[in-house]
């Protein structure tokens, strides 16, 4: 908790409201709140692409935007003009069943809005208060919190069955994780383990046994990095549809099929097409 001093002027009575106020609410679905120390990390991508491979295996699945200052998850399948969002629905001018929109595959979505009007408008501690209704009937809720150590971010760590950490092999990335994890015990909650988003083979990077031993957690699972996720952003499409076979696409559908407690089979590629750097990669990042 020694790396949570710079933060000592957060508010510890607000950590323990919402540890209190979280108590007693119902899940039937798995809640898996997804977080990372600081932006840029990959997260709502992450969050996006791993809620659209649950819902691709058959799992009622819904992803929720709780990054309600810097919402980006809409902006990435097409649902930025969006009447309702989750600020309308955190301003209590509007029911969050009225925030749930279609996804890719089957998924389901809550956006978050855009407007700084919204978001001065929204009220955090509504977050807790939808959360039963939200889940209801479905096997999987991921939560996009916000990066950081804030009360936006408070809430969404406090009602997780498990949180999930996405990280860059960097320093910077890991010692923000760190705060993280530490808040997320402090609220009394586990993390399940990190997503080492981004990988490459470069030798400066640090590698997943370090990842894993700096953060204490088991890596779940390493994202390489892969030029589809930017095209499939352009495309207002999750990478597991648009480039279903891309070696991101694989990685996210390997890390769902753990989650959903099923077993990944691999897609098939004939040898004699299969390139030299395609086995690389493979012999890196997993694969057969």
């Amino acid at each position: 908790l020694g790396l949570l001093t710079p933060y000592e002027h957060y508010n510890q009575y607000h950590i323990n409201d919402c540890i209190i106020n979280v108590e007693g609410i119902i899940m039937t679905a798995h809640v898996y709140t997804i977080a990372s120390g600081k932006g840029g990390t990959g997260k709502t991508t992450t969050t996006l692409n791993l809620g659209t491979a649950l819902a691709l295996l058959g799992k009622k699945t819904v992803v929720l935007d709780a990054d309600i200052g810097m919402a980006n998850l809409g902006l990435l399948i097409g649902l930025e003009r969006s009447k309702i969002t989750l600020h309308e629905v955190m301003s209590g001018s509007a029911n969050i069943k009225e925030a749930i929109y279609d996804g890719p595959g089957g998924l389901k979505v809550v956006p978050s809005g855009l407007s700084l009007k919204g978001f001065q408008k929204s009220n955090p501690d509504i977050l807790k208060d939808v959360m039963s209704t939200l889940v209801d009937g479905m096997d999987f809720l991921l939560i996009d919190a916000p990066a950081g150590i804030s009360r936006d971010g408070v809430i969404p760590l406090a009602v997780a069955d498990e949180v999930i950490l996405v990280v860059n092999p960097e320093l910077a990335s890991m010692a923000d994780a760190l705060k993280t994890k530490a808040l997320t015990e402090m609220l009394g909650r586990t993390v399940e383990g990190a997503i080492l988003n981004r990988a490459t083979l470069e030798k400066t990077e640090i590698n997943r046994n370090k990842v894993s031993e700096l953060l204490g957690v088991k890596i779940l699972e390493m994202i390489p990095e892969d030029p589809n996720v930017r095209l499939s952003a352009a495309f207002k499409t999750p990478i597991v549809v648009k480039y279903p076979n891309s070696h991101a696409s694989i990685a996210y559908k390997r890390l769902a099929a753990q989650l959903a407690g099923e077993k990944y089979i691999e897609p098939t590629v004939e040898k004699d097409r299969e390139g030299f750097v395609d086995r690389l990669v493979k012999s890196v990042f997993g694969g057969k």
